[in-house]
């Protein structure tokens, strides 16, 4: 992309911000470039959301109904899949899905807890709190 190709559609989701992009100026050589936004970026991040918010959803209802844990539900909210859970977390991801069960992750320990929670930026307690609202 040419310097002065950088696209400037103002987009709600950068909050005001620009974002770095790197185009090529008229040497030939890559330079930073400031966009305030881009069109089709801009609506493929809204169906993402929208899937993420969605898959919360039904998480949730599986949690209300008691066939899923809260932790499922906690994954989507904090825009995570299986597989980044298990790596920000450092546990298997068959552990990952092990835990959405609800009988095993109400038996967690307060480590594998502590390890959850430092990835979702919440502490034990409040995980805890989200173990006795199990119905």
């Amino acid at each position: 992309m040419k310097l002065d190709e950088v696209p400037q559609d103002p987009d709600s989701a950068y909050g005001g911000h620009s974002k770095l992009l790197y185009a090529v100026d008229d040497k030939g050589h890559y330079t930073g470039a400031k966009s305030a936004g881009w069109e089709a970026e801009s609506f493929s991040t809204q169906l993402a959301v929208a899937e993420l918010q969605a898959q919360e959803a039904e998480a949730y209802a599986g949690w209300q109904r008691g066939e899923l844990s809260p932790l499922k539900c906690l994954m989507f909210r904090y825009r995570m899949d299986e597989p980044a859970l298990a790596q920000i977390s450092g546990l298997w991801q068959w552990r990952v899905r092990r835990h959405f069960r609800p009988q095993i992750y109400r038996r967690l320990s307060d480590s594998v807890l502590g390890r959850y929670a430092e990835a979702f930026g919440l502490t034990v307690a409040e995980l805890r709190r989200y173990q006795k609202e199990l119905p």
